[in-house]
């Protein structure tokens, strides 16, 4: 489903005459005279593109449980996306409730793109939110993490729940029109099995992609210590927290409402392929007093396309 709003958008006549037809005379002499002279000259350079700010985000399902309900929650959520301003996010977890909710707290300045588990519009999604003055999209799917990716309700790998990935190619209008690809997962929590598994689907799928790709997810395995991880810069893409010349502080991304752990398991992960370059990553660590928004912290990345 595409939402913008629901989650894919002013003297004699003679004397006249004749003064008339002499200036406009003595003006494209002048003009022609500029237009040569600057033709001599080199044309300015083009203005690059500002970096693509790009955001996963865990939103934690929505609840009525205290003291973290989504009611709670929502408000510092809202915060949050505002103040980052990313140019993209891609979000797991959110219900369809959840998603239409971000959906009319951020616009109209962003819309998004997403189906709910199994391709029900009332499950979990994997929704990808987007800037709508500096994006748009121009082609988008689903597909199943399992030996059956094309039947959205296929798990054969034992996942505790159906899996899925959210692709969307985009035209960056900042630019020159240049496209790429945002691929945003969350993989399984309970069997490692099922996430090496997907972890090689995906990595199959981006290696024909013939743009730049972004890989965006809770991938529910820590960096640099699984076999996930392995599989997909085994692959060729890039970690952009390991990539980028500039980092944040390094938190666990996964805190359960239990406070920061420095240096902890980083779960969440932006990655890309080997043509874009990190400028910079960080977790965003914003709350309202003791209220998080969630129990992920989003992970950002700055970039640019090849």
């Amino acid at each position: 489903m595409t939402g913008t709003r629901d989650v894919t958008r002013r003297a004699s006549l003679r004397g006249v005459v004749a003064a008339a037809v002499a200036v406009p005379l003595l003006g494209t002499v002048g003009a022609s005279q500029a237009r040569s002279d600057r033709a001599k000259q080199p044309a300015p350079p083009s203005r690059p593109a500002p970096p693509l700010r790009v955001m996963t985000f865990n939103l934690r399902f929505a609840s009525d449980k205290e003291p973290n309900s989504w009611a709670a929650r929502r408000p510092v959520t809202r915060e949050l996306l505002l103040r980052a301003a990313p140019s993209v996010v891609g979000t797991q977890e959110g219900v369809h409730g959840q998603i239409l909710d971000i959906a009319a707290d951020l616009a109209p300045r962003y819309a998004w793109i997403g189906t709910g588990l199994e391709g029900r519009t009332t499950d979990e999604s994997l929704a990808v939110y987007y800037d709508t003055a500096r994006l748009t999209p121009v082609a988008h799917g689903t597909y199943a993490l399992s030996d059956t990716p094309e039947d959205l309700a296929s798990n054969t790998w034992g996942a505790a729940f159906v899996r899925m990935v959210t692709w969307v190619r985009f035209r960056d209008r900042l630019g020159a029109g240049r496209e790429f690809y945002v691929l945003n997962t969350h993989l399984d929590h309970r069997s490692q099995y099922a996430r090496v598994r997907a972890a090689s689907l995906i990595a199959g799928r981006m290696d024909a992609l013939a743009l730049p790709a972004l890989l965006l997810g809770d991938f529910n395995a820590a960096a640099h210590a699984n076999e996930v991880y392995d599989t997909l810069l085994g692959a060729g893409l890039v970690d952009t927290w390991d990539s980028a010349p500039a980092r944040g502080p390094s938190f666990g991304t996964f805190h359960d409402y239990r406070g920061l752990v420095a240096d902890g398991r980083r779960i969440d992960w932006v990655l890309a392929t080997p043509g874009i370059r990190a400028r910079r990553a960080w977790v965003d660590t914003y709350t309202r007093g003791t209220q998080f928004p969630s129990d992920h912290l989003p992970v950002c990345a700055s970039v640019d396309l090849a």
